[in-house]
């Protein structure tokens, strides 16, 4: 447990209830050691050496997970209707420091998301000068005209109502309606918003990686935790967007 806090404000912390609903399991004798010996609330001690009813801990403060996101589900922990947080331990909402997805996926948006409670890290992740490749499948409407490669390259597409162009991406077409669009920057509805601007409307869209992550085996609607070797994979190298071929 990192800074000597308290077991009660630990536990309280990590979203195991209020301190009033934490002083309860702490009474009933439900917190103890790994050895089963009961704990108390002035007590400070390892993480992983402290059980709730024989379970270890949630993790640490400074994880990172995954979510395989579901169309349908809100990128918010407030609003009306499915929340990709119903989708996580419920205590992972009540976490503090606060549990937040690192940007977000529209309603209608499928794929891989990432969420963690280090402030710094997620700063990290979506900052522009990271360049992170964000790799997205799309269905669309209408058969692709021919050039939409080459005017996403280019790097002086502008989008309606914005003043600075798009960083240049990259398109692979897969079929006349379906494409693999490779972004090096985040902005607002932004995948949508580049069809639309040639003439076309995105259907399904679904996120398929993010640096150097992505998916593997992860089935829709659930998570799971990162480690060392998932970030390292995360920040892996990528090409920047100004030593990306043109056309």
């Amino acid at each position: 447990m990192s800074g000597k806090v308290k077991l009660l404000r630990y536990l309280a912390n990590l979203g195991y209830g209020s301190r009033r609903e934490v002083l309860g399991l702490l009474a009933d004798g439900r917190v103890t050691d790994a050895q089963g010996e009961r704990l108390y609330g002035d007590d400070v001690c390892q993480h992983d050496d402290i059980r709730i009813d024989g379970e270890v801990l949630d993790p640490a403060p400074g994880l990172l997970l995954m979510l395989n996101k579901p169309t349908g589900y809100t990128c918010s922990s407030k609003d009306q209707g499915r929340l990709v947080y119903d989708l996580l331990p419920r205590r992972f909402r009540l976490r503090s420091p606060l549990l937040s997805s690192v940007g977000r996926l529209d309603r209608d948006t499928s794929g891989l998301l990432l969420f963690t409670d280090d402030g710094q890290l997620l700063h990290r992740i979506i900052a522009p000068k990271s360049h992170l490749p964000k790799v997205y499948l799309a269905e669309l409407a209408r058969d692709l005209r021919g050039d939409e490669a080459e005017v996403f390259a280019s790097g002086t597409l502008l989008l309606e109502r914005e003043t600075r162009p798009l960083l240049p991406a990259v398109l692979d077409v897969l079929s006349p309606r379906q494409a693999r669009l490779t972004l090096y920057e985040g902005r607002y509805h932004q995948v949508r918003r580049m069809f639309a601007a040639v003439g076309n409307h995105v259907g399904a869209l679904h996120r398929e990686r993010v640096g150097g992550l992505d998916l593997g085996e992860l089935p829709q609607g659930q998570w799971r935790l990162l480690q060392q070797s998932d970030l390292k994979r995360l920040f892996s190298p990528a090409v920047h967007p100004s030593a990306m071929p043109s056309g």
